[in-house]
């Protein structure tokens, strides 16, 4: 009995992380498709490509989790297609802002204040210690 409770519960985690794999397949792929009509279309001296994405994945992540989980009932693998895997992939920017007005709903103010300043700040000097690293090789 408890061997097939083990099975199926694996069987469950398996499938949903085919619908996570799946949904970031194609959150890729958009990812790079539209950044590079936009590159092609309106140049590369701002990186405008990101900014879009960045932006409409905001949009996206708002609209559809607050959709998914206050005005309708889905399958969960449903919302981990498209919010962990498509969006995931198509911008992690969405979930850094989701995150924080988690946070601020929550009342956890200063967290939320931490969090940004800590991912531009660590972000970007991660970025440098990665490349000072990648030059010394």
């Amino acid at each position: 009995m408890e061997q097939a409770y083990v099975r199926i519960k694996t069987i469950i985690i398996m499938r949903t992380y085919l619908y996570i794999g799946a949904g970031g397949f194609f959150g890729a792929i958009a990812r790079y498709a539209l950044s590079s009509w936009i590159g092609q279309g309106w140049g590369r001296n701002f990186p405008l490509g990101t900014f879009l994405i960045n932006m409409t994945g905001c949009f996206m992540i708002g609209l559809v989790m607050t959709l998914l989980t206050e005005r309708m009932l889905v399958n969960p693998n449903i919302r981990s297609f498209i919010c962990i895997g498509f969006l995931g992939a198509y911008t992690t920017f969405s979930a850094f802002e989701y995150e924080t007005s988690e946070l601020l709903k929550d009342g956890e103010q200063l967290v939320a204040a931490l969090n940004i300043f800590l991912s531009v700040v660590v972000g970007f000097v991660s970025l440098k210690i990665g490349e000072a690293l990648a030059r010394l090789v």
